[in-house]
């Protein structure tokens, strides 16, 4: 028994001796300052603010003679009630907060004072480790020593957050009932102080019903604590709230639909949610390129008429996978909704590039023939399946893989996925080019008829852009607390530790064959070049002499959506123009608005980006190909272009059509298992 005593007033006298250090301490760093910046602050690229987390009119600092009586009590009786006779710590509730997260290795339990809430609002965040806590525990101890419970209420008052970008009971007051917070009925006064609980649970306009159950149990409280009386009691559980208008709080600043997609991250990255996020005091250090974002605004302004239709923009930087400028909409305040991070919308032909990577993997090449004309597929279910090429225009011959890219032919396109099969298209859609959208292992994904958004367009394309490798998109390069200490860094190939981890994390972003990607980023250019020409002009004829630079690309167009995607090797950029009620696009110009949106701010982006030369891969030679027959161009072959092949692939016989008695070889293009590619017009067969 003795040994049981000597060891507890060991204990004893080590705790003594710890906490009078602590308060010897805090006594010489003296009072701490009650200043702090509370708003989280977005930069740009080059560290120029883009804005705040908060609305303009949402922030306000009153005295403590201007807070109503009733709000400090209802206040002080839902969040701490023994604050006016504790030292910062109610150690009931917190040795009883402490045994449960002991018990359930977490950190769930909450006790926090008055005091305490108000020392994490000044200098920390809200991340649920010890390491917090034990700082929120010392700084509590500092504001208990240097300041009376009046300011420490006023302070807190102040500070805290009630949802929708109000920070303080002014503030909140002013937005939940349009009146001072000096003003407040005890009805009012319940309800605002339920709310900073849980803003996202208890805010009435996110939950009404909600919010008035928190706020009749604050006022039994109130009534069992003998704080009000009966009839007041009564009068306030009967009294009908007359709220504001619930307006939604447009975020501050450049780019909002940028910011939106950074909260986003953010959320993701520090695992807090987004009203955490406007009150934590961060500095956010993001990917945005504000020339870029005017630019992107300006063309979208100048180009589109039509106030009814909408826009998703993105542009990435495809090395880094940093977005550079984003646009959601034509107008944020009349929709936040952000269609180039949301909206999931068929990409049509946009999407036939991942088909022709594909493809070339397969063994077809630049050159290959296949027939175009209308045909009827068989498909292994049983049923049959008949698409058509736009305006039903058709060579009725065999055209090449680089004609069919340029001219954008679908029953090329519909072979082609038949022959890899939709099961190995659909697997190097989401394994290699990062498509986290379901996409069904079906004849027509050929013709982009599963809907995705246009960050993973974009996303995709900045892979071939690259030659191959790995994209992480992102919006956020670093966040700091408001004492700049780093709370998160994106990790760059200029941090590697050493040559070897560097090159091994080099190796492990190579997703596809560079010499492949190559040979299609040279097909992709060929929307531009009207030497591909055929039974129709290659897509991107209207808008080829706007293009100073080489750019590689792909439209897609359904009746309800238009898509243009491309890029050069610095930049990417993917644009979607459509109705959000899935109206059909009709009028040709409306048809026109991503091309022209696309080819304008590229090549406004490009007057300060460098040019970029890409090395040709050993292996990769190009060859003049006759395009009628798709076989090396001989002496009389007009029409003609230069293609790309891997060495040994590229066709080893020349056209004999365009001399004098010449004629097409038979079976010349295709070994015999993939024959039943020549179906032709009225023919059906067994494609699978």
């Amino acid at each position: 028994m003795k040994r049981l005593l000597k060891i507890a007033l060991f204990f004893i006298m080590i705790g003594s001796s710890c906490l009078a250090v602590l308060l010897v301490a805090c006594f010489f760093l003296g009072p701490p300052s009650l200043e702090r910046p509370q708003n989280t602050v977005y930069f740009s690229d080059k560290e120029e603010v883009i804005g705040e987390a908060y609305g303009s009119e949402k922030r306000y600092w009153v005295p403590d003679d201007e807070i109503d009586d009733k709000v400090e009590l209802a206040t002080v009786w839902t969040e701490d009630q023994h604050f006016y006779r504790h030292f910062g710590f109610d150690f009931k509730r917190l040795l009883s907060a402490i045994w449960k997260d002991i018990r359930t290795m977490s950190l769930k339990e909450g006790a926090s004072t008055i005091t305490q809430q108000y020392a994490r609002n000044l200098y920390l965040t809200h991340e649920k480790t010890w390491k917090r806590k034990l700082y929120e525990a010392f700084y509590t101890i500092r504001l208990e020593m240097f300041y009376d419970k009046e300011e420490l209420l006023e302070g807190y008052l102040n500070t805290i957050y009630y949802g929708h970008g109000a920070y303080g009971i002014e503030a909140a007051s002013q937005h939940f009932f349009d009146k001072p917070a000096k003003q407040l009925s005890w009805a009012e006064a319940a309800m605002l102080a339920g709310i900073p609980k849980g803003p996202s649970l208890y805010s009435p306009f996110h939950d009404e019903e909600r919010a008035k159950a928190r706020q009749e149990w604050i006022l039994q409280n109130l009534y069992d604590k003998q704080v009000i009386d009966q009839a007041t009691y009564h009068s306030a559980i009967h009294e009908k709230l007359a709220f504001a208008d619930p307006e939604e709080v447009v975020t501050a600043g450049a780019a909002p639909y940028f910011q939106d997609a950074v909260n986003q991250e953010l959320q993701a990255l520090l695992d807090i949610d987004l009203e955490d996020i406007r009150s934590g005091g961060y500095q956010v250090y993001t990917t945005l390129d504000l020339n870029q974002q005017r630019l992107l605004e300006e063309t979208v302004a100048e180009v589109i008429t039509n106030p009814e239709i909408q826009i998703g923009a993105m542009a990435m930087d495809p090395n880094s996978g940093a977005i550079t400028s984003l646009l959601g909409g034509l107008d944020y305040q009349e929709s936040a909704f952000n269609r180039a991070t949301q909206a999931q919308r068929m990409p049509g032909s946009a999407f036939k590039p991942f088909l022709y990577y594909t493809a070339l993997e397969s063994g077809m090449t630049a050159a290959t023939p296949l027939m175009s004309q209308p045909t009827v597929f068989e498909l292994q279910d049983g049923n049959s399946y008949q698409p058509s090429n736009y305006h039903d225009y058709y060579a009725n011959k065999p055209i090449t893989l680089a004609q069919a890219l340029a001219l954008s032919d679908n029953i090329y396109a519909i072979k082609t996925n038949l022959f890899v099969t939709p099961e190995r298209f659909a697997k190097i859609a989401e394994d290699k080019f990062q498509f986290t959208s379901p996409l069904s292992a079906v004849a027509s994904l050929a013709l982009g008829t599963e809907v995705v958004t246009v960050q993973e367009m974009v996303t995709g394309y900045s892979i071939l852009a690259n030659g191959g490798k790995r994209v992480e998109p992102h919006t956020i390069e670093k966040v700091t607390d408001s004492f700049d200490n780093v709370l998160y860094e994106r990790e760059t190939d200029d941090k590697a530790e050493s040559q070897f981890s560097l090159f091994k994390k080099q190796e492990d972003q190579q997703v596809l064959n560079q010499s492949y990607t190559y040979i299609l980023n040279d097909l992709m250019k060929g929307m531009f070049h009207e030497e591909l020409n055929g039974y129709m002009q290659v897509t991107g004829a209207s808008i080829a002499d706007q293009l100073s630079r080489d750019y590689a690309g792909k439209s897609g167009t359904t009746n309800v959506d238009n898509w243009m995607v491309g890029y050069s090797p610095a930049l990417t950029s993917g644009i979607w123009v459509g109705y959000d009620d899935n109206r059909e696009i009709v009028l040709s110009e409306d048809q026109q608005y991503a091309k022209e949106v696309w080819a304008e701010f590229m090549e406004k982006a490009h007057h300060t980006l460098p040019e970029v030369r890409v090395m040709k891969p050993d292996n990769v030679v190009e060859a003049m190909i006759d395009l009628d027959t798709g076989l090396l161009a001989a002496e009389g072959c007009e029409h003609t272009y230069p293609m790309l092949f891997i060495r040994g692939t590229e066709p080893k016989e020349y056209c004999s059509t365009h001399s004098e008695g010449g004629t097409v070889p038979e079976n010349h293009l295709l070994e015999n298992w993939w024959e039943w590619l020549w179906i032709g017009e009225g023919e059906e067969g067994d494609p699978t």
